[in-house]
């Protein structure tokens, strides 16, 4: 009874502390409550274009402007995404309308555009600019509302609704650039519960902008700032003549309403996924492709392994079995140790960097602590947790270097510490060049830049040194056969036993594991979406590490029994096959999904993928690297060797 009584209050108190769990806010992400009234502060973050890839600041526009300009101090991730958060001359309060109003200081005063400035803006739009801006940390979004292809009947009451990211600058008709000059934000506030004597508070839920273009003569501005909308039938857009001066007038209004939607749920709408099944989809297809590799695996490998395991020790066959040719033979030189050690080892020491760093980002981002609501903590954590997995990457990489009979350590350690690192930030400063040309807000500063090197060779450097240390001092891994003086000729390997085919043939299960969500991916850094299914991605992240294990391991046993015994580089490239297909798929994409013309973001496009190339190689080719290494010691261990 005891017993039974002790159970009960330990589920008791756990649903409580579920219950509890509600009111748990992430730092920095705590709900702001507003009173009637209170000014709810709209910035602008930048202005994007899937076209250009080139994000630029609000400002680079001749937009209108505060008294005084401030801009928000970022974390590295924001930095790094291009993001310049400012504030702006909206003047917003807490469920207060506003018909409408004349932003700029001159009330009925137009706005004159210069020759320059209407180039620009004529430009910007007709590269497909879209603007960026944020009301209590929200961002704007633009409702598109379309029929799907339901029953007629169904049609007439329904329509999908969905939204997109920021809104337009502007649009073109034939030849002519007509600009977005008046914004109708539609704010969705929660009323708060709270006791009868205090005051009703608010929460900001969601924030939608419609878009205009209302000519000049069409907006009637008086002396107070105020302004009247035309009709909307009778109005003509605000056309902008990149040949001439240009007068116009930047105009808004407000209207609150009132919404359902917890605070805690209001990003929901920004992440509404439509295709979650193609997700489930595809995980399953995943599954089975890894338990179908599974079987084989087990099937041919694990029979056919007793059986060579069990003629191999049979003392009387011993004649036989030297006369066959098989795995059994190259006992002698399976460990001699490769060319290039240090390279290999400083390889494998980045790729198991990488390895522990995309583990724990995807696991802490899968808990909901990296969501998009807390802007660039998925960068600032990534570049952070690279710095500081350095220790595992160098332990790793000086006990493997030891193993290969390396000697010069501090070497070894310098070149695991700078090797991949430097190639990134070699391809990174040579398109930041570029983007400096262009004066977007895409290049990161130089304090920025000198901050990155100071925390490379401040935080990572010195820890791939200790974990070097510690690697290259311990015992060095157990093989379990000798390794001859005099190396065996290798015999004339078939066609397929070719790297390029191994490549082929091994990459192809594990890519098309997770090229799905590959998908998904590069739409969220390439048209500027939101990713937040780091549960699928966490599931889809394990399924490739098994598939690549797998792969591996009978690619080595495939060239082992062929008596090829230079299996270390070639696991190496061959497990990173898939790295090669990701390659193809993103030319695919650039072609297919990509409207992009210009030579730098053509140039920005494919440096970056090259950088999620190599270091998918890194990732895939070290998964697959120590799975055949562990196979090999394995399968040596259980043979008895004279």
């Amino acid at each position: 009874f005891s017993l039974l009584q002790e159970r009960l209050r330990y589920m008791l108190a756990l649903l409580l502390l579920l219950h509890s769990t509600d009111s748990f806010y992430v730092p920095g992400v705590a709900p702001i409550n507003f009173h009637r009234n209170d000014p709810v502060e709209i910035k602008a973050v930048k202005l994007t274009s899937s076209r250009t890839q080139l994000p630029y600041e609000y400002y680079s526009l001749p937009f209108c402007q505060p008294s005084q300009i401030t801009y928000k101090a970022e974390n590295l991730g924001e930095v790094l995404r291009g993001d310049r958060i400012v504030n702006t001359p909206f003047q917003v309060s807490m469920n207060v309308e506003k018909k409408c109003e004349v932003l700029c200081n001159f009330p009925n005063k137009p706005v004159i555009l210069t020759v320059e400035q209407s180039k620009l803006i004529a430009e910007r739009i007709r590269e497909d600019y879209y603007v960026h801006l944020i009301a209590d940390n929200l961002p704007v979004a633009t409702r598109l509302e379309f029929y799907s292809n339901r029953e007629e009947e169904e049609k007439k009451k329904e329509k999908d609704v969905q939204f997109e990211h920021g809104y337009r600058l502007g649009f073109m008709d034939g030849n002519k650039f007509y600009l977005h000059n008046h914004l109708s934000f539609i704010l969705y506030y929660h009323r708060e519960d709270v006791e009868e004597s205090q005051e009703h508070t608010y929460r900001v839920v969601r924030f939608e902008v419609i878009p205009q273009s209302i000519k000049l003569e069409d907006l009637k501005a008086d002396e107070k700032s105020m302004c009247t909308l035309p009709e909307a039938t009778g109005s003509a857009p605000q056309e902008i003549d990149p040949t001439k001066e240009n007068q116009l007038l930047f105009t808004y209004s407000v209207h609150w309403e009132e919404s359902d939607i917890k605070w805690a749920s209001r990003w929901d709408t920004y992440l509404t996924m439509s295709d979650v099944q193609i997700h489930w989809f595809s995980i399953i297809n995943s599954v089975v492709v890894v338990f179908f590799l599974s079987g084989i695996l087990s099937m041919i490998i694990i029979r056919t392994l007793r059986k060579d395991i069990a003629n191999y020790n049979k003392e009387d066959d011993i004649e036989d079995t030297m006369e066959e040719s098989g795995w059994k033979l190259v006992h002698g030189d399976v460990f001699r140790p490769p060319q290039y050690p240090m390279i290999l080892s400083s390889l494998l020491g980045s790729g198991i960097q990488l390895f522990c760093m995309i583990l724990i980002v995807i696991f802490v981002a899968m808990l909901g602590m990296l969501s998009p609501s807390s802007r660039g903590a998925l960068m600032t954590t990534a570049c952070f947790l690279f710095m500081f997995m350095g220790v595992f990457g160098g332990f790793f990489a000086g006990r493997l270097y030891r193993t290969l009979k390396g000697h010069r350590w501090k070497k070894g350690a310098f070149c695991t510490a700078t090797l991949y690192p430097g190639v990134v930030f070699g391809i990174c400063f040579v398109l930041n060049c570029f983007i400096w040309g262009k004066h977007s807000s895409g290049a990161v500063p130089f304090p920025t830049m000198v901050a990155l090197l100071c925390m490379w060779f401040g935080i990572s450097l010195p820890l791939v040194y200790l974990g070097y240390y510690f690697g290259f001092r311990k015992q060095p891994y157990d093989n379990p056969v000798r390794t001859n003086q005099i190396p065996r000729q290798i015999p004339e390997q078939r066609w397929y036993m070719n790297k390029f085919v191994g490549i082929l043939m091994a990459g192809i299960l594990p890519f098309g594991a997770m090229f799905i969500e590959l998908f998904f991916i590069f739409s969220a850094i390439w048209e500027n979406q939101f990713y937040y299914l780091f549960g699928f991605l966490f599931l889809v992240f394990i399924i490739l590490v098994v598939s690549c294990s797998q792969i591996s391991i009978v690619m080595v046993y495939f060239q082992l029994c062929a008596e090829d015994y230079r299996w270390w580089w070639r696991t190496f490239l061959v497990s990173g096959g898939s790295a090669f297909y990701v390659l193809i798929y993103a030319v695919f994409y650039f072609v297919n999904k990509l409207d992009i013309v210009e030579f730098i973001p053509s140039l920005l496009y494919f440096g970056y993928t090259a950088l999620m190339v190599l270091s998918f190689w890194l990732l895939t080719g070290t998964i697959g690297f120590y799975a055949a290494y562990m196979f090999v010691r394995k399968i040596y261990a259980a043979v008895k060797i004279d």
